[in-house]
């Protein structure tokens, strides 16, 4: 009997298939003592295990390329951090084991994690799957990851870890369901990047039988469990007639009155370029420079290492908009030269552009590599601070700019909720706004953007969220400036039309979601989306929103 749950789409597409667990490994090795002259050759393995783990994180990261590697790098500096390589050897010099000392050591860092405030305990899932990894290859036991299978399947997993996503075989995996996760998480993005159907925060998805046949619909975020022939032919032809739109659809984003809107895509780093032009983005919204930062944690890159990064981007699109924010370090991003070592809480302490202020020198030279990669070039460079708390902010930011000698323009992402509510006064400073929606919500709401428990208050289409969206875009229009979206929201091609009415002048997303937002937007008028926007605010709720606007634009 066909029955059907609810979750948090998070990529397009429609995946029909017979449930697969993701596999785990034995997770709490056995506590037992060791001689003392055994310690030293404990150590060892502890150290060798660790780093072969890093070293196949970092070979994956390679494979995958893009935002995936640059998780997957982080991953491996989590592998081979020293302080917890310290703990480990303290642990095995008073009779642990090398297993037993690696998942010690590990839950007491991950007790400090979930305790440093929500947006640190966002990074438990990678903290364990980083654990589970090394403890696994001390053990001998299978490595956890995606099961063995020769024909396609829909992948079920509590939650997902970068490594196992960033290798997805298209081919095989259809789609993917998880309990946990949110909209914003990593497993969610990369998703995206993947082309993936991917449903995540749906509870009891792990109670799923083995072999059960599920219909997933990564858009809505419904599951059909053992879905009737009639859904499965209904939702198959919409996944055909989905497919048809988007090859039939090119060019520059607009309404179908003829309303630009570009489209552009969100990279973080080179290696993400190709994606982005073949999918017809009208440049870059979102250039995330921090990736280029996680390489040595403990030193920043050279200016000329930025240089010739930079410069490969900006030659990818000439005459194109490209829009760079500089590096966003602190949180979930901690860097040794620059983050503080501790913080009761990263998220609502120095982070972004505070870190950069702290730093100077480390934005000096950012600044300068930037412009000396645009020279020469006929590019429209745009550059822009992360976590913009208010006029001081921007006005710091902007004269930074001037003193570096860029010749660009000058912005701020909007991702605190006073920066939006004070919006005409930050562009006193600046000369364009872009909304970060992911953080936006998560300060909005108070709600991680890695913790599914509260994936509802992380969704973009919650009508107090698109109250500091409106009050964005009207501030940006009354001063004749530009107001995007770079965040996640615009990546949903409903919630495109809505962000249009909204006086949104662009939207900047993963490369695979472009297809589906300029076909949905071709189909109605600025009009249409006006008034879908109404609907929306006017709504009590994140679904009631969703719904409003789809019966507008469909015109019920």
């Amino acid at each position: 009997m066909e029955t059907t749950l609810r979750g948090v789409g998070v990529s397009h597409g429609v995946a029909i298939g017979e449930v697969r667990h993701m596999g785990t490994a034995v997770l709490e090795p056995p506590a037992k003592q060791i001689p003392a002259e055994d310690a030293e050759r404990e150590q060892g393995r502890a150290r060798q295990a660790v780093e072969a783990v890093a070293a196949d994180l970092m070979a994956r990261g390679n494979l995958a390329g893009g935002e995936a590697q640059a998780v997957l790098e982080a991953q491996a500096m989590i592998a081979q951090d020293p302080e917890l390589m310290a703990d480990v050897d303290r642990r095995v010099a008073v009779g642990s084991t090398a297993e037993r000392g690696i998942y010690d050591a590990f839950s007491h860092y991950r007790e400090l994690l979930a305790g440093a405030g929500e947006y640190m305990a966002g990074r438990v899932a990678d903290l364990d799957d980083v654990r589970n990894r090394i403890v696994a290859r001390l053990l001998g036991v299978p490595m956890p990851g995606v099961p063995d299978s020769d024909k396609p399947y829909v992948l079920i997993a509590r939650d997902l870890a970068p490594a196992d996503t960033a290798l997805l075989d298209p081919t095989l995996v259809l789609g993917f369901v998880t309990e946990e996760g949110g909209p914003t998480s990593h497993s969610a993005i990369l998703a995206r990047a993947l082309g993936v159907p991917a449903v995540v925060a749906l509870p009891g998805a792990g109670e799923l039988a083995e072999g059960t046949v599920v219909a997933v619909d990564g858009s809505t975020g419904e599951i059909f469990v053992d879905p009737s022939a009639e859904k499965r032919v209904a939702m198959e032809a919409a996944a055909a007639e989905r497919k048809a739109a988007l090859a039939a659809s090119t060019g520059p984003g607009a309404t179908s009155d003829g309303h630009k809107v570009p489209l552009l895509a969100n990279i973080g780093g080179p290696a993400d370029v190709p994606a982005a032009v073949e999918a017809g983005a009208e440049g870059i919204g979102l250039f995330r420079t921090e990736f280029l930062f996680l390489d040595d944690s403990k030193n920043a890159p050279s200016e000329e290492k930025q240089v010739e990064s930079y410069r490969q981007v900006l030659e990818a699109f000439p005459e194109g908009r490209v829009v760079v924010r500089v590096l966003d370090a602190g949180a979930d991003k901690p860097l040794d030269f620059l983050t503080p070592g501790e913080e009761p809480n990263p998220a609502l302490g120095v982070r972004g552009l505070r870190t950069l202020l702290d730093h100077p020198e480390v934005l000096r030279t950012q600044l300068t590599a930037l412009a000396k990669a645009s020279e020469g070039l006929p590019v429209y460079l745009e550059v822009m601070a992360p976590m913009v708390a208010d006029r001081a902010d921007a006005k710091a930011f902007a004269d930074a700019c001037r003193e570096a000698g860029l010749q660009a323009k000058f912005g701020a992402m909007v991702e605190i909720p006073s920066a939006a509510l004070r919006a005409r006064s930050v562009l006193q400073e600046v000369e364009f706004l872009s909304l970060g929606t992911n953080d936006l919500a998560q300060y909005t709401f108070a709600a991680d953007r890695q913790v599914g428990a509260v994936s509802r208050l992380q969704d973009p289409w919650q009508p107090a969220l698109l109250d500091l969206v409106s009050l964005s875009a009207e501030a940006a229009k009354a001063e004749g400036k530009s107001c995007g979206v770079c965040g996640e929201a615009a990546s949903d091609p409903l919630l495109a039309c809505v962000l249009t009415g909204l006086g949104v002048t662009s939207l900047s997303m993963g490369a695979a979601s472009i297809p589906y937002v300029r076909a949905t937007l071709g189909k109605y008028t600025l009009a249409q989306c006006e008034r879908a926007a109404a609907a929306a605010r006017a709504a009590e709720s994140a679904e009631e929103a969703r719904n409003a606007a789809q019966a507008v634009l469909s015109g019920e």
